[in-house]
């Protein structure tokens, strides 16, 4: 054996052990709607936090909330991310899931959800909308329970709304057909729509829930929790870390969640963007639970607390 094959062979057994440690760090399965709470994770993955941290994320984009939980109650994500009310609901049926990092806060004073009419409609308050129908996600949604709160607290009457399901890409087709009067909105879908000029803001709903809340999370199963508990915890200090980063450093995230969410950078980059919670704080899950139980989504009001995954 010549001098070249025989260090030729002494590095490749010394990159071995790299490269099989390098192939056992831990995947995690990730799934949300590609919305602008998804940020840290999004920019997480592309800059390497994660793998840092011990672990591989993939993150799939879904349609719709609902099918993230049934992924996650499936086990077919590890990990995934809703809107509140759905894990609210989920919660007060007694299925095993808990919140493992925080996602989205609504800002009164940055509100990146509003509700959006045709730019010359001739609504202007809450009686004006007085048995018109609204486009929605769903019947049950945040953004709907936001409008009947607003309703109620405004001189109208939510009991007299129409709903219409519909995706909130439909939102904006379906006012100019006047299929619906009005139509719920968050971004980026929403700065799309007022970048059209042929919409405009109608109210901002979910003010009325609270000036600030939670209204997306990161959960899991119970199940998964206890199985993988090393490998979400790592998860969880890895989202908290880019969330911190993200929040303050909105331009670095621009082209990543544009690729992400199928939207155009120009879009993102001007939206008002969505500050993602670095603490996990049953205070600011409450209002949502609140709103639930005040409009018989659920039961009956519940700690927040109790939502939380012990040690998270």
């Amino acid at each position: 054996m010549n001098r070249t094959t025989a260090l030729a062979l002494i590095a490749a057994g010394a990159a071995a052990p790299r490269l099989a440690t390098a192939q056992t760090i831990p995947a995690l399965e990730l799934a949300g709607v590609p919305e602008d709470s998804a940020t840290p994770v999004v920019y997480g993955v592309q800059n390497g936090i994660f793998r840092r941290a011990g672990i591989n994320v993939n993150l799939t984009s879904q349609g719709s909330g609902s099918a993230v939980a049934a992924g996650v109650i499936g086990g077919s994500y590890q990990v995934g991310k809703s809107s509140i009310v759905p894990l609210i609901i989920a919660v007060g049926k007694k299925i095993p899931i808990k919140i493992v990092a925080a996602g989205g806060i609504y800002r009164s004073t940055a509100p990146s959800i509003a509700m959006i009419v045709s730019i010359d409609s001739p609504l202007k308050t809450a009686a004006d909308l007085n048995g018109k129908t609204i486009g929605v996600s769903s019947p049950d949604d945040l953004y709907t329970l936001g409008l009947k709160a607003w309703m109620d607290k405004n001189g109208g009457n939510a009991a007299s709304l129409k709903l219409l399901a519909l995706p909130q890409a439909e939102i904006e087709a379906a006012l100019a057909a006047k299929r619906i009067d009005a139509g719920s909105s968050s971004t980026p879908q929403l700065q799309s729509a007022l970048d059209s000029g042929k919409v405009r803001v109608f109210c901002d709903m979910c003010d009325a829930i609270a000036g600030r809340f939670m209204f997306t999370a990161w959960f899991s199963s119970d199940q998964t929790i206890t199985s993988r508990h090393a490998d979400i915890a790592a998860f969880v200090r890895a989202e908290r870390q880019a969330a911190v980063y993200t929040n303050s450093h909105p331009a670095d995230t621009v082209a990543p969640m544009a690729a992400f969410a199928k939207i155009e950078p120009g879009v993102i980059a001007k939206m008002i963007r969505t500050q993602n919670g670095t603490t996990l704080d049953p205070k600011l899950i409450q209002p949502a639970i609140d709103v639930c139980a005040r409009y018989n989504v659920i039961p009956e009001r519940f700690n927040a607390a109790t939502m939380l995954a012990p040690g998270m």
